[in-house]
Protein backbone atom coordinates (compact mmCIF):
# COMPACT_ATOMS: atom_id res chain seq x y z
CA UNK A 1 0.00 0.00 0.00
CA UNK A 2 2.37 2.17 1.00
CA UNK A 3 4.90 1.84 -2.25
CA UNK A 4 1.77 2.21 -4.22
CA UNK A 5 0.73 5.92 -2.69
CA UNK A 6 4.16 6.87 -3.16
CA UNK A 7 4.26 5.86 -6.80
CA UNK A 8 1.47 7.80 -7.57
CA UNK A 9 2.20 11.03 -5.79
CA UNK A 10 6.19 11.04 -6.97
CA UNK A 11 6.77 13.64 -9.96
CA UNK A 12 8.54 14.38 -12.14
CA UNK A 13 11.22 16.94 -10.84
CA UNK A 14 11.73 19.82 -13.57
CA UNK A 15 15.02 20.92 -11.49
CA UNK A 16 17.95 20.69 -13.81
CA UNK A 17 21.92 20.32 -12.41
CA UNK A 18 21.72 23.54 -13.90
CA UNK A 19 19.62 25.14 -11.55
CA UNK A 20 20.89 23.47 -8.89
CA UNK A 21 24.18 25.05 -9.47
CA UNK A 22 23.37 28.29 -9.74
CA UNK A 23 21.32 27.85 -6.45
CA UNK A 24 24.24 26.77 -4.62
CA UNK A 25 26.36 29.69 -6.17
CA UNK A 26 23.58 31.78 -5.11
CA UNK A 27 23.87 30.50 -1.43
CA UNK A 28 27.63 30.94 -1.44
CA UNK A 29 27.06 34.61 -2.56
CA UNK A 30 24.78 35.81 0.16
CA UNK A 31 26.90 34.06 2.84
CA UNK A 32 29.86 35.99 1.72
CA UNK A 33 27.84 39.28 1.69
CA UNK A 34 26.49 38.45 5.40
CA UNK A 35 30.73 38.05 6.00
CA UNK A 36 31.27 41.27 4.85
CA UNK A 37 28.80 43.37 6.50
CA UNK A 38 29.90 40.99 9.64
CA UNK A 39 33.61 42.03 8.93
CA UNK A 40 32.83 45.53 8.38
CA UNK A 41 31.12 46.22 11.40
CA UNK A 42 33.93 44.77 13.52
CA UNK A 43 36.28 46.66 11.52
CA UNK A 44 34.77 50.01 12.62
CA UNK A 45 34.30 49.12 16.15
CA UNK A 46 38.35 48.04 16.18
CA UNK A 47 39.26 51.51 14.89
CA UNK A 48 37.56 53.37 17.60
CA UNK A 49 39.25 50.43 19.95
CA UNK A 50 42.30 51.70 18.84
CA UNK A 51 42.00 55.40 18.61
CA UNK A 52 40.98 55.30 22.48
CA UNK A 53 44.18 53.20 23.13
CA UNK A 54 46.47 55.33 22.14
CA UNK A 55 44.84 58.51 24.42
CA UNK A 56 45.20 56.09 26.83
CA UNK A 57 48.74 55.59 26.09
CA UNK A 58 48.55 51.76 25.21
CA UNK A 59 50.35 52.60 21.80
CA UNK A 60 51.80 48.84 20.95
CA UNK A 61 48.01 47.12 21.83
CA UNK A 62 46.41 50.13 19.13
CA UNK A 63 49.37 49.12 16.88
CA UNK A 64 48.64 45.34 17.41
CA UNK A 65 44.68 45.70 16.77
CA UNK A 66 45.65 48.21 13.63
CA UNK A 67 47.53 44.73 12.01
CA UNK A 68 44.89 42.32 12.79
CA UNK A 69 42.17 45.14 11.30
CA UNK A 70 44.92 45.50 8.45
CA UNK A 71 44.36 41.64 7.76
CA UNK A 72 40.45 41.95 7.85
CA UNK A 73 40.58 44.59 5.53
CA UNK A 74 42.74 41.97 3.08
CA UNK A 75 39.96 39.62 3.46
CA UNK A 76 38.09 42.26 2.49
CA UNK A 77 39.04 42.47 -0.85
CA UNK A 78 39.58 38.39 -1.53
CA UNK A 79 35.99 38.33 -0.51
CA UNK A 80 35.09 40.87 -3.46
CA UNK A 81 37.05 39.25 -5.71
CA UNK A 82 35.09 35.75 -4.65
CA UNK A 83 31.65 37.74 -5.38
CA UNK A 84 33.07 38.52 -8.86
CA UNK A 85 34.01 35.19 -9.23
CA UNK A 86 30.51 33.95 -8.67
CA UNK A 87 28.10 36.45 -9.81
CA UNK A 88 30.03 35.67 -13.36
CA UNK A 89 29.48 32.24 -12.95
CA UNK A 90 26.17 32.67 -12.37
CA UNK A 91 25.54 34.77 -15.40
CA UNK A 92 27.25 32.23 -18.08
CA UNK A 93 24.86 29.47 -16.19
CA UNK A 94 21.95 31.08 -16.84
CA UNK A 95 23.16 32.48 -20.17
CA UNK A 96 23.77 28.66 -21.19
CA UNK A 97 20.76 27.77 -20.73
CA UNK A 98 19.30 30.45 -22.26
CA UNK A 99 21.65 29.23 -25.26
CA UNK A 100 20.43 25.73 -24.77
CA UNK A 101 16.52 26.37 -25.41
CA UNK A 102 18.01 28.32 -28.06
CA UNK A 103 19.09 25.58 -29.98
CA UNK A 104 16.44 23.42 -29.10
CA UNK A 105 13.72 25.76 -30.44
CA UNK A 106 16.22 25.65 -33.83
CA UNK A 107 16.05 21.65 -33.44
CA UNK A 108 12.32 21.83 -33.24
CA UNK A 109 12.02 24.27 -36.08
CA UNK A 110 13.99 22.50 -38.66
CA UNK A 111 12.25 19.52 -37.94
CA UNK A 112 8.85 21.04 -38.70
CA UNK A 113 10.74 22.53 -42.20
CA UNK A 114 11.60 19.09 -42.41
CA UNK A 115 8.24 17.71 -42.22
CA UNK A 116 6.56 20.22 -44.47
CA UNK A 117 9.07 19.83 -47.12
CA UNK A 118 8.39 16.13 -47.17
CA UNK A 119 4.59 16.74 -47.68
CA UNK A 120 5.41 19.43 -50.60
CA UNK A 121 7.94 18.29 -53.32
CA UNK A 122 9.79 21.02 -55.53
CA UNK A 123 7.43 20.25 -58.24
CA UNK A 124 4.49 20.70 -56.41
CA UNK A 125 6.08 23.97 -55.42
CA UNK A 126 7.14 24.91 -59.08
CA UNK A 127 3.88 23.87 -60.58
CA UNK A 128 2.07 26.14 -58.10
CA UNK A 129 4.05 28.66 -58.92
CA UNK A 130 3.56 28.35 -62.45
CA UNK A 131 -0.43 28.61 -62.29
CA UNK A 132 0.23 31.34 -60.30
CA UNK A 133 1.86 33.14 -63.02
CA UNK A 134 -0.76 32.19 -65.24
CA UNK A 135 -3.34 33.51 -63.38
CA UNK A 136 -1.94 36.65 -63.26
CA UNK A 137 -0.94 37.14 -66.84
CA UNK A 138 -3.87 36.34 -67.87
CA UNK A 139 -5.41 38.90 -65.50
CA UNK A 140 -3.12 41.41 -66.65
CA UNK A 141 -4.67 40.50 -70.53
CA UNK A 142 -8.25 41.36 -69.05
CA UNK A 143 -7.26 44.46 -67.45
CA UNK A 144 -5.52 45.77 -69.87
CA UNK A 145 -8.56 44.94 -72.36
CA UNK A 146 -10.85 46.97 -69.92
CA UNK A 147 -8.34 49.56 -69.67
CA UNK A 148 -8.91 51.12 -72.75
CA UNK A 149 -6.12 49.78 -74.71
CA UNK A 150 -8.47 48.60 -77.83
CA UNK A 151 -8.15 50.35 -80.69
CA UNK A 152 -10.88 53.34 -82.63
CA UNK A 153 -12.12 50.64 -84.86
CA UNK A 154 -12.72 48.42 -81.94
CA UNK A 155 -14.58 50.97 -79.92
CA UNK A 156 -16.49 51.54 -83.08
CA UNK A 157 -17.78 47.59 -83.34
CA UNK A 158 -18.43 47.44 -79.52
CA UNK A 159 -20.52 50.50 -79.93
CA UNK A 160 -22.49 49.44 -82.70
CA UNK A 161 -22.72 45.66 -81.53
CA UNK A 162 -24.20 47.27 -78.14
CA UNK A 163 -27.06 49.40 -80.62
CA UNK A 164 -27.87 46.58 -82.27
CA UNK A 165 -28.65 44.82 -79.20
CA UNK A 166 -30.68 47.76 -77.66
CA UNK A 167 -32.90 47.70 -81.14
CA UNK A 168 -33.56 44.22 -81.36
CA UNK A 169 -34.73 44.26 -77.41
CA UNK A 170 -36.91 47.00 -78.40
CA UNK A 171 -38.42 45.19 -81.05
CA UNK A 172 -39.17 42.14 -79.05
CA UNK A 173 -40.82 44.11 -76.57
CA UNK A 174 -43.01 45.92 -79.14
CA UNK A 175 -44.19 42.69 -80.43
CA UNK A 176 -45.77 41.28 -77.48
CA UNK A 177 -47.50 44.49 -76.54
CA UNK A 178 -50.83 43.80 -75.45
CA UNK A 179 -53.98 46.26 -76.74
CA UNK A 180 -54.55 49.45 -75.11
CA UNK A 181 -57.47 48.85 -72.36
CA UNK A 182 -60.37 51.20 -73.52
CA UNK A 183 -60.75 54.43 -71.67
CA UNK A 184 -64.91 54.79 -72.60
CA UNK A 185 -67.18 54.39 -69.59
CA UNK A 186 -69.63 51.33 -70.48
CA UNK A 187 -73.14 52.44 -70.82
CA UNK A 188 -75.49 52.08 -67.54
CA UNK A 189 -78.74 49.77 -67.79
CA UNK A 190 -81.93 51.65 -68.57
CA UNK A 191 -84.45 52.43 -65.69
CA UNK A 192 -87.52 52.64 -67.31
CA UNK A 193 -89.94 49.37 -67.51
CA UNK A 194 -90.78 47.85 -70.80
CA UNK A 195 -94.64 48.12 -71.43
CA UNK A 196 -96.68 45.32 -72.32
CA UNK A 197 -98.94 45.54 -75.41
CA UNK A 198 -102.85 45.40 -74.58
CA UNK A 199 -103.42 43.02 -77.34
CA UNK A 200 -100.95 40.59 -75.42
CA UNK A 201 -102.78 40.95 -72.49
CA UNK A 202 -106.29 40.28 -73.65
CA UNK A 203 -105.37 37.43 -75.46
CA UNK A 204 -103.79 35.78 -72.47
Amino acid sequence: MGGLFSSKNKKTSRVTEQDNAVLQLKIQRDKLKQYQKKINVQLEKERLLARQLLKDGKKDKAKLLLRKKKFQEGMLVKTDGQLDNIEQMVHDIEFAQIESEVVKGLENGNKSLKKMHEMMSLDDVEKIMADTQDSIEYQREIDELLSGSLTQEDEDDVLAELNGIIQQTSQENEDINLPDVPKDKLPEPSKEKTKVPKEAVLAS
